[in-house]
């Protein structure tokens, strides 16, 4: 029986798990190997070996409403869009409200995550940890919950920028970036057309002498502000707007889309079009860029081809002479480096191969969950707690879903057979690849709610709450939604939804 679980991570996930294991009566213990939580909404002046960095003006994409905790929502002053230190306040009384914080191990790193001898019997796993200044420790414990991200080792493909070894400039990823004020005056270059390269590129245009932005593939780019100064994704990330996509033949679909992210500006006027503008990954937010664009301050380059001492030449032909800095804004890669056998989350060919993208498939015991890594449109902590629950529900093997054993996954399943009964993953043909785990959001969660008790029901609803079942539908598929029914269960939870739309202008 699962009592004793270790939570490695105390980001947004790793409350997240703290907070589910305590409703279900289990004993969790988080290890984090800074000294506060927050994980990678923690800003900090400099770097940290082994954890998130961001940048001093970081922001949220996703309101308030869409990305708070289903049960804790933000206090009616805070804005739809939050500084990061804001969203860490959030984070902080979150895990005071619900008493969390004891059961953290602050200043502790997680050295090694193996099964123990008996784990085909047992599920059990030995944790070993390391504190400052004192020796390793070992516990033993009977399921693990990974809530580390996937935003702390750099992706930096050095081999597919030839002559960077040459460049005299300066060069480092977008991870080591703070503020702008030490490039007053320069000529920069950010490669990466993501959230984190525009950002920088933007901020930096305020100061540098010329910013440029190269961009290998295109992206759309959104304002956080959508429709009538509503945000974004109250407006588009809705069960009616889902259900129309799963209706619409492709070709209709694929040209409404286009329209839809044109609306505002025509990206291809601004260098900004996608190679393939039909593919739905995750567009990049930023309200300034094409101001920036049309004032000239930010200019858009094409990949770059090679570099050489003070110049770079882009895949155009063109030159840019007298660089003086390069930004690499090129993502990051996932790593789990304390994990004995890499292989248990990573497949053959190097990518994630995750049960529901939290469990890995060839466990004899599902006593190991990965939370946290996935990719959608769609907010995190909404994502990640729904995760936890399922999860913690699968440790005690309590939930409606099929055996594991038998009709799961098994030793002798192939990876290509579990693949298949993941409906919500998403087609790298139509969304593009990742690194990480793509997923239709309230698709994803729908199926997560489903296995556990807690989606909510709109044909009752429309039959005993019409008002209810209407805003479910049709409004923004808010966290509240999947604390209305269910286990975990939050009396608050039809006010929320309710009032959700009241809360965005004030």
């Amino acid at each position: 029986m699962v009592r004793r679980v270790a939570i490695v991570g105390a980001g947004v996930s790793g409350l997240a798990a703290i907070k589910c294991c305590r409703e279900e009566g289990l004993e969790p213990t988080c290890f984090e190997r800074s000294e506060d939580i927050g994980g990678l909404w923690r800003y900090t002046e400099h770097a940290e070996e082994g954890r998130a960095s961001i940048y001093r003006t970081v922001f949220t994409n996703s309101c308030k409403e869409m990305m708070c905790y289903p049960d804790f929502p933000f206090p009616d002053d805070h804005p739809n869009y939050m500084h990061n230190t804001k969203l860490q306040e959030y984070i902080r009384k979150f895990a005071e409200q619900f008493d969390l914080l004891r059961h953290i191990r602050f200043k502790t790193l997680v050295t090694k995550i193996k099964k123990r001898p008996d784990f085909s019997v047992t599920g059990q796993w030995d944790v070993v940890t390391e504190k400052e200044g004192k020796k390793k420790e070992t516990e033993v414990f009977d399921a693990v919950m990974i809530c580390s991200g996937h935003h702390v080792y750099p992706n930096f493909p050095a081999a597919s920028f030839p002559g960077i070894q040459k460049f005299k400039g300066c060069y480092f990823h977008s991870r080591d970036y703070k503020e702008p004020e030490k490039f007053r005056g320069k000529k920069v270059l950010v490669i990466g057309l993501g959230n984190s390269g525009c950002d920088i590129a933007v901020e930096l245009s305020t100061v540098a002498s010329q910013v440029y932005l190269s961009s290998r593939s295109g992206s759309w780019v959104m304002s956080r502000v959508g429709e009538h100064g509503y945000p974004w994704d109250m407006k588009i990330v809705t069960r009616f707007q889902t259900w129309l996509g799963t209706i619409l033949p492709r070709a209709l679909s694929d040209w409404l889309y286009v329209r839809r992210m044109n609306w505002p500006f025509k990206h291809e006027n601004f260098g900004l079009m996608p190679v393939d503008g039909t593919l739905r990954k995750e567009p990049v937010f930023n309200d300034d860029l094409p101001s920036r664009i049309a004032c000239g301050v930010v200019v858009m380059k094409p990949n770059v081809k090679e570099f050489r001492e003070t110049s770079v030449l882009f895949q155009d032909g063109t030159v840019q002479e007298d660089v003086d800095v390069v930004i690499f804004a090129t993502g990051y890669s996932f790593s789990y480096p304390f994990m004995e056998d890499d292989s248990i989350i990573k497949s053959r060919d190097n990518n994630i191969t995750l049960y529901k993208s939290i469990l890995p498939p060839q466990l004899e015991k599902p006593t190991l969950a990965v939370i946290g890594l996935v990719q959608s449109l769609g907010a995190i902590i909404p994502t990640s707690d729904l995760q936890c629950r399922w999860a913690v529900k699968v440790f005690q093997g309590r939930w409606k879903g099929i055996s594991w054993a038998n009709d799961l996954i098994s030793p002798s399943r192939g990876e290509g057979e579990m693949c298949q009964k993941e409906p919500c993953l998403l087609s790298p043909q139509r969304y593009g690849t990742s690194n990480t785990l793509q997923m239709d959001y309230i698709t994803y969660l729908d199926e997560l709610a489903t296995a556990i008790g807690v989606k909510p029901s709109l044909p009752k609803l429309l039959l005993t709450d019409p008002r209810l079942a209407l805003e479910i539908f049709f409004g923004p598929c808010t966290p509240y939604q999947f604390r209305l029914t269910g286990p975990g269960k939050w009396s608050g939870a039809r006010r929320a939804i309710l009032t959700q739309w009241d809360r965005t202008l004030g």
